[in-house]
């Protein structure tokens, strides 16, 4: 069994917005169903590219298998950013899972799939919302 640091955040983000405690909820039931043990959430800071919290958890690994977050969505939106913040987690031979999309990322390759789901959302937001 997996112990698993929840990672939720408190403000919007992709122009999503989901209430803590639903993404908790949501973290809850990704740890029953794939057999994880949830850890209380840590909570980003609702100030606009505030990841601190995110790298306490990155720190916290020595005690950790991995961290759950709600969303890939919620990693930052800069490309190399977010990839760094991804492989530090990889290079201390951790994961990380992301509720919402069922996904995680243990391996390098993973990372490739991931920039993809991003590239796909990005995308999306720019498509019309009706097609006639």
């Amino acid at each position: 069994m997996k112990k698993l640091r929840g990672y939720i955040f408190s403000r919007s983000f992709m122009g999503e917005r989901a209430p803590q405690h639903v993404q908790n909820i949501v973290l809850r039931n990704y740890c029953e169903k794939n057999n994880h043990f949830f850890l209380l959430s840590s909570v980003e800071y609702k100030m606009s590219n505030s990841f601190f919290m995110l790298e306490l958890v990155i720190k916290e690994l020595k005690r950790l298998d991995g961290i759950l977050a709600y969303s890939i969505f919620q990693l930052p939106e800069n490309n190399d950013w977010r990839k760094k913040i991804l492989r530090k987690i990889i290079k201390k031979g951790k994961e990380i899972h992301f509720a919402v999309e069922d996904f995680s990322v243990k391996k390098e390759k993973d990372i490739q799939k991931l920039q993809e789901i991003w590239l796909i959302k990005k995308t999306l937001q720019f498509c019309p919302q009706k097609i006639n």
